[in-house]
């Protein structure tokens, strides 16, 4: 399992730019001026993870897969969306379909990128972009929930649980909130209110694209998007999508002194994955033999039966146990066979919580 990420902003903010740079392709048209991208275009982006090549080399396997992270380019957004204006249909239902966004804000004062609304305020395009989102939500739910409401009083508890939690999410929007600050009473409810979709239910990740001399520090502009997400419970993360793009043109072997003169000590792609799993409380566990050296993605919690399941259907189906190193010890030991010598090899059951870094082998019966 890896996640999707909706980039998403207002036109001419770098959506495109930055598109192109983290999945080093020219999928993406970039150009200065609106709409340029119509069809949301769509990446796959290897998740770099040191451990892995650490883990192969023990393991002395022939091939690493790392995991993957989808980067969806969607179509940009004016004020009006909610009711069609510009692409705003289109615009919300690409939004819908992932499982986390990541807003695109220009922090740059570049006077010949033409600026939708004629100036340069992140915060106002933020605020532009989540009103057209609560506002989609407001009418949603203000024509599901009263449907609900008439259920639940005729004995559907399903409908009584949807009601519940979507009646709180309701009074929020009504508030100017956006819905993702509903609190659910239990864990189905928690349910409920995921399986309704809500746009501004769905985790944000702001990205504040600077000029290339703002990249190690940020900016003023970059300052108050961090205060905002801080206030928010979201994340921020600054790059410069100009200087992504220069990187994905560059041999592997030049770019860690080119991120270096520039004062970085990794590239934009490395900060947003590392921000969007944190974001998406996700972790990594690792699979090895002399055939392959894999990561695999699963959310924080995931029992033992669940790893397996993201590796096949039938490994959860038939689970019996998980024969489990931890990553430290699986590289202190040399392998699989000097943990299972010292003592380090652990065979979980069933209730096993998987840990970040678990290195495992998953027994099973079909």
């Amino acid at each position: 399992m890896g996640f999707r990420c909706g980039i998403v902003g207002l036109p001419n903010v770098g959506k495109s730019t930055l598109f192109n740079a983290l999945t080093e392709t020219a999928a993406a048209q970039a150009a200065n001026y609106p709409f340029c991208t119509i069809e949301p275009n769509v990446g796959r982006v290897a998740v770099p993870d040191p451990r892995l090549q650490d883990i192969a080399k023990v393991a002395g396997s022939a091939n690493i897969i790392e995991t993957q992270l989808e980067f969806v380019d969607i179509a940009g957004l004016v004020r009006g969306a909610s009711k069609g204006e510009g692409l705003g249909n289109q615009f919300l239902g690409n939004i819908r379909e992932v499982d986390a966004i990541v807003h695109v804000l220009r922090c740059f004062e570049e006077g010949d990128v033409t600026h939708v609304e004629g100036r340069v305020d992140p915060i106002a395009d933020a605020e532009t972009v989540e009103t057209e989102l609560m506002l989609a939500d407001l009418e949603s739910l203000e024509k599901r929930v009263p449907n609900l409401v008439k259920k639940a009083q005729q004995g559907d508890k399903e409908a009584k649980v949807q009601a519940a939690v979507l009646g709180k999410a309701l009074e929020i929007l009504r508030q100017s909130k956006p819905a993702r600050l509903t609190q659910p009473a239990d864990e189905e409810e928690a349910k409920a209110l995921e399986r309704a979709q809500l746009l501004t239910a769905k985790p944000v990740l702001y990205v504040c694209n600077v000029d290339e001399g703002d990249a190690a520090t940020g900016n003023g502009h970059s300052a108050r998007v961090f205060e905002k997400a801080a206030a928010e419970g979201a994340k921020a993360v600054i790059i410069s999508a100009a200087i992504e793009a220069e990187i994905a043109t560059m041999p592997m072997e030049d770019r860690a002194d080119f991120l270096k003169d520039l004062g970085l000590t990794e590239t934009g792609l490395s900060r947003i994955i590392r921000a969007g799993y944190d974001l998406l409380d996700l972790i990594t566990f690792f699979t090895a033999g002399p055939k392959e050296a894999r990561a695999w993605t699963v959310e924080k919690g995931s029992k033992a039966p669940q790893a397996a399941g993201a590796i096949h259907s039938d490994f959860e189906r038939g689970f019996i146990r998980a024969e489990t190193i931890a990553f430290d010890d699986y590289i202190q030991c040399g392998g699989e066979s000097g943990a299972r010598d010292a003592g380090k090899l652990r065979s979980e059951g069933k209730d096993y919580v998987t840990k970040d870094g678990d290195v495992m082998l998953f027994r099973f019966n079909v």
